[in-house]
Order: C-alpha cells, then structure tokens, then sequence
C-alpha cells in the first residue's frame, strides 16, 4: 500500500485529500444483480452507450494520468463488467506503467463479477493488476439467481475465484451485498467457505445508489448484525485499517482463520475520510457514489486541450467538492430527484 505524501496538494472543501480513481471500463454487464441493474430497468430494450461515445484506452489512460499528477496511488477498474470490455488487458498494461511523484508503481485493482475470470486471470496478472474483489453475493444457487438476476451458475464464479488465486492476484476479496430477507442466510456459509483459504470475504450493506434498485432501509442488514452473525460462531477481533480512509473495517478470526471485512456506509457512514474520484465510461468524472452529475472531460480531450487544461479541470472538481451523502441521508426529509446509477460510474 501507498501512503499518501504529508501535506498533500489538493484538498476538497472538506479537507480530504485525493488518494483514489474508480474508472468504469463499460456501462455493460452479463449479470442483472437486483441492487445493481435490476432487469426490470436493464432489460433486452436497454440503450446502453454506443461504441464511439466510450472513452478510449489512450484517453482513460491520459486522464488518470492527471489524477496521478494530483496524488491518486491507487485506480481501480469496474463497470459494469470491466471483462466485458474488449482488450481490457491492453488498458491494465497502460494503467499499470503510472507512476506517483515519488516515483512508486501506482496500486492498480479490479471489480468483477468473476464470470470471465477463469480465462483472463493470468492474462490480467502479467498484464500489471495487482488485485482482484469479485462480486459474490451467495453459495446457494437459487439465492444467487434471485440476487444476480440471472442463471449463470455459482460454479462459474468459483472457477474464477480458483483461477485469480492460481493466477497469483492476492489478498482476493469477496464482495457480499447483504439484503434483509433474501441473502442474510448466506454469510455463515461464505464465511465457512473461505476460511483458511486466503480470501477476505468482505460484507456490505444494502446501499441506495442510483434510483432503480427499490432501495428501502428495512431492508438493510446492518453492520452489527453481520458481526453478532459470525462472532457467534467463529470469535473475531478488529484488526487495524491498512491505509487512512479504508472502507471496510477489519476482523480476524482469533483461531487465525483469515479476516473478514464490513462496509457500512448507510449505519456508519465513512464520507469523513472519502478519497475517490469516479469516472465514467463516457468520460464524466463524479466526486461521489450518489452524485447527480459530473463533470465532463470527454470533450475537453477531444478538443486537444494540454495536460495542464485536462489537469486543471479535474483539480477544479476536487477543490470544489463537498459531497457527503450519507452522513446527511437520515436528515433528509425526500429523496434526491436523481443520483446517478452504480453500474455508470463503477461501485
């Protein structure tokens, strides 16, 4: 892990200082998980982006290179299904050649659902990623139906899981969305089916991103309930975070099974210490999850503008932030009239 630099140069209005870069490889998916594309939104009549409005390898790769310059250190790839994107490898390849100021290898990850993992492990790994979190929400085959919208078997993900571990991408981490009523039921089993394997499998609460998922706080299980869970059967102690402004907070079995991560971003909002940058397939970057609208930067490239213009708008941005969404979400008498979709900007 990369430690931000002391003083670091930009700071939002909220005095919180650039460290991460979420890039969304495509608004694609092959999977219609219900809190993410739900099918009854992302259906067959679906417009997803024409090719020619997505960003190209050399424009993403130029734009995080500003975020860099401004002292990001770690970019993450997602989408939709970033292993839908066509030559996804290529862009690791670029990514991974960015260096900090200090002259240190940027830390380069990856979100998938682990569909197509079995083939492209490898491939990613000598390309230059680093890590790997792969969506997996349930063991039980109908239970991952319901909640991938699908019917792609639970095997297919395994493979991947078994792929990314051979291939050499660790720590691996399982992301777990928890909802009341259909997948609580499945955390004892995950748990079980990871200890002592390497993998951190890491819980999150049922989150209000975008406005399609029929989001409802009674259907969060919280992050307390989640831990009585597993404590009960497998005893945890909390575990220091890795770097400041990490998400998930840390657990470790005391029997030295491996740890357990939680994400609580509705009962224990972390918006304090938010580090992220957010960019979309067609080249909006979005200072938050929950953000309405971004800023575009599309045009700006295509216009030539210098590194230094490109640079100066997406300082603009940050110094300009203020977003804290879920320290404020309690107090709100409605809802927000729009909130950009999860599968948009990469969750």
């Amino acid at each position: 892990m990369h430690e931000r630099p002391e003083n670091p140069p930009f700071l939002d209005s909220l005095q919180r200082p650039l460290r991460d870069l979420r890039i969304s490889a495509t608004d694609r998916c092959n999977l219609r998980c219900t809190y993410c594309m739900p099918r009854e939104v992302f259906g067959r009549e679906f417009v997803f982006l024409p090719h020619a409005d997505l960003l190209r390898f050399e424009e993403i790769e130029r734009i995080a290179r500003q975020c860099v310059a401004l002292g990001v250190c770690k970019i993450r790839l997602s989408g939709g299904e970033p292993l839908l994107r066509h030559g996804i490898e290529r862009l690791v390849g670029m990514l991974a050649e960015l260096r900090t100021e200090d002259g240190k290898p940027i830390e380069l990850a990856m979100t998938s659902n682990g569909i197509l993992l079995a083939k492209k492990a490898r491939a990613l790994k000598e390309a230059g990623l680093a890590r790997l979190n792969i969506s997996l929400d349930a063991l039980d085959e109908t239970i991952f139906h319901r909640m991938s919208g699908g019917n792609v078997p639970v095997a297919a993900v395994l493979d991947g899981i078994a792929a990314a571990q051979a291939a050499g991408l660790a720590p691996l981490k399982i992301n777990t969305v928890v909802k009341r009523g259909v997948n609580e039921n499945e955390i004892l089993p995950l748990i079980r089916r990871f200890r002592h394997t390497g993998v951190i499998v890491r819980f999150i609460e049922f989150m209000d991103v975008g406005l399609t998922n029929g989001w409802l706080l009674d259907d969060v299980v919280a992050a307390h309930e989640i831990l009585a869970r597993i404590d009960a059967e497998y005893p945890l102690r909390p575990i220091a975070a890795r770097y400041p402004g990490e998400v998930a907070k840390r657990w470790e079995f005391t029997d030295g099974g491996g740890e357990i991560g939680i994400i609580a971003s509705v009962t224990r909002a972390f918006c304090h210490g938010c580090g992220r940058l957010r960019l979309s397939t067609d080249g909006k970057l979005f200072t938050c999850l929950f953000a309405g609208k971004g800023v575009e930067l599309r045009g700006t490239l295509r216009a030539r503008a210098s590194d230094d213009e490109l640079r100066q708008r997406i300082a603009a941005a940050w110094l300009g932030r203020e977003d804290r969404y879920s320290q404020l979400r309690h107090a709100m008498t409605e809802a927000p009239a729009r909130k950009i979709e999860m599968s948009y900007i990469g969750g």
